[in-house]
């Protein structure tokens, strides 16, 4: 069963999934409210980035986050995520947020966001991502 209307691809460098946009998740506009799109981004870039190091993660920041158009209740989003950097123990995933209109097919980008995510041991202290060749800007 897929719960929330998630269904997700996997790719190795990735991730991507779907979901419709119920009235629980909009603000009182009728669109879909930031705070779930982020939600929702932060789970993909997770979701990317512990594929990528195959170890535990977890978000250090978000950067520049923009909100192209609104998302209706009723529409289809996209969520595809992808890791562009990888440092040490960091990482640069990119995600990006995709209305759909089901009747219509149209589709536009709705969001766009930045995640900074760090490769963790079990006390929480950054490890070394297997197979990273830093880039030589790259510190952490």
């Amino acid at each position: 069963m897929v719960q929330d209307a998630l269904a997700e691809i996997s790719t190795e460098t990735g991730a991507r999934f779907t979901e419709m946009v119920f009235p629980e998740q909009a603000n009182h506009y009728g669109t879909l409210f930031g705070g779930h799109a982020l939600s929702l981004m932060g789970k993909a870039a997770f979701i990317a980035a512990t594929r990528r190091a195959r170890a535990s993660v977890v978000m250090a920041r978000s950067d520049k986050v923009e909100f192209h158009v609104p998302v209706r209740v009723g529409e289809l989003i996209e969520l595809s995520a992808e890791v562009v950097r990888v440092g040490r123990s960091s990482m640069t995933v990119v995600v990006d947020v995709t209305s759909e209109g089901l009747v219509s097919g149209s589709r536009r980008l709705a969001v766009r966001g930045s995640f900074e995510m760090v490769a963790v041991d079990a006390e929480g202290q950054p490890v070394a991502i297997a197979n990273s060749t830093p880039s030589k800007e790259c510190s952490t």
